[in-house]
């Protein structure tokens, strides 16, 4: 099987080629934000008609026209590969809406992440901690891991703090490997706890971002009160980057640590497709929902066990995994989100809300899912998601 795995390491420009990457991050912005008006425009100009869109075939010729205009010489200076990639993103950004993958492509803006994508003609020199980019001198990169297969392209990006790295997307042939188990587990995610798995085990929420909410409050209120334009309001504002990369790094590194755990310790792994972006629209939890980053989770989960052979999938959203009792049926139809636990009416058992929804996960998946461990997989979607148990699948229990 083959994968694309991403190498990021940490690049260190000097001065002079953190100049030159401003311009091309800039060239590549404008190209995105120009053509983007230009769809836009076109679209609205002749809505009805049997031609109503442009597509990239479009845009990159109207590219090369405008680079021909005198006031638009200056995109030359930048890598024509990197603007025509600017163009496929674009073109990406539009089918996914389409397709109901996305929102509608929003314009971008300097002062956010800032990025452009060599297709090819680039080298990595791993001796020498050198990687070659066109139209632009050696910069000097920190490799602290080997590449693996075939390097395919290579983004640049800068941080919202001021850092550079490179992702190099390579080719990866993989072989998965067969597990010493057979093992099927179902896992809940919430606030109280992180995980809960059908096994009983509990993972607390590392809570990352309300543990540095205090630090955070205290460098915005400096910032709010530093003038516009400033040196100083610089300098303060990159202190409120960098606290927000090391959140988002620490949250990165306890989702992929747990995440790895899971896949090489089962076989069959079952999660609820929970509706991440309505759930944030409550305002009393909306914080620390995002501070959880179970959209994240569920996708490691996903691509990770594709890569070791494991099956995952998830369950119709509107299963009532909390509110049924896994041992006698009964459900609870006015379970209040409060309620961590509940008695049972019908048996007379105290229910462990999360406990039983785990169980109730692994449950419902394998009445669900017709798999023959080792042989077949979920059916997956465009996006790369496993297909909603109960939607597109018939039900019929997994032998295990």
């Amino acid at each position: 099987m083959v994968i694309h795995k991403a190498f990021k390491f940490r690049l260190y420009p000097n001065v002079e080629q953190q100049q030159s990457l401003v311009r091309q991050f800039g060239a590549c912005r404008f190209v995105f934000n120009h053509f983007l008006r230009q769809r836009i425009d076109f679209y609205a100009a002749h809505k009805g008609e049997k031609k109503q869109g442009l597509n990239y075939g479009d845009t990159a010729k109207m590219l090369t026209e405008l680079k021909q205009q005198p006031a638009f010489e200056w995109l030359k200076e930048s890598n024509s590969q990197s603007l025509q990639q600017a163009l496929r993103h674009l073109d990406t950004a539009f089918l996914n809406f389409f397709e109901n993958c996305a929102e509608f492509p929003k314009f971008k803006s300097k002062r956010n992440k800032q990025s452009f994508t060599v297709p090819q003609f680039f080298t990595l020199d791993t001796e020498n901690g050198r990687l070659l980019l066109p139209k632009l001198t050696p910069l000097k990169v920190v490799t602290h891991r080997p590449i693996e297969g075939d390097m395919k392209s290579v983004p640049i990006s800068r941080s919202p703090s001021g850092r550079y790295f490179a992702s190099i997307l390579c080719e990866v042939e993989v072989a998965p490997k067969p597990k010493q188990t057979d093992k099927a587990i179902g896992i809940d995610l919430g606030l109280k706890s992180f995980v809960v798995t059908s096994d009983g085990e509990h993972v607390d929420p590392p809570q990352h971002y309300r543990q540095a909410e205090t630090k955070l409050v205290k460098l915005q209120r400096q910032l709010s009160r530093k003038q516009k334009g400033s040196k100083g309001r610089e300098k303060a504002r990159l202190k409120v980057a960098r606290l927000h990369e090391k959140i988002a790094n620490q949250r990165a590194d306890f989702l992929h640590q747990l995440s790895r755990r899971i896949v090489d310790e089962n076989q069959v792994i079952y999660a609820e497709s929970l509706n991440v972006t309505g759930m944030i629209t409550n305002h009393h939890l909306a914080k620390s929902i995002s501070d959880a980053g179970w959209g994240e989770f569920v996708r490691q989960v996903a691509y990770k066990s594709e890569w070791s052979g494991s099956h995952f999938a998830q369950i119709d959203r509107f299963a009532p995994s909390s509110k049924q009792h896994n041992t006698c049926g009964y459900i609870h139809q006015n379970l209040r989100l409060d309620e961590r636990e509940w008695t049972c009416p019908q048996c007379g058992a105290l229910v462990d809300r999360d406990y039983n929804a785990a169980q109730n996960i692994l449950h419902f998946g394998q009445h669900s899912l017709n798999i023959t461990i080792g042989l077949e997989r979920p059916k997956r979607t465009r996006r790369g998601s496993p297909a909603l148990l109960g939607e597109t699948m018939n039900s019929e229990a997994i032998p295990l």
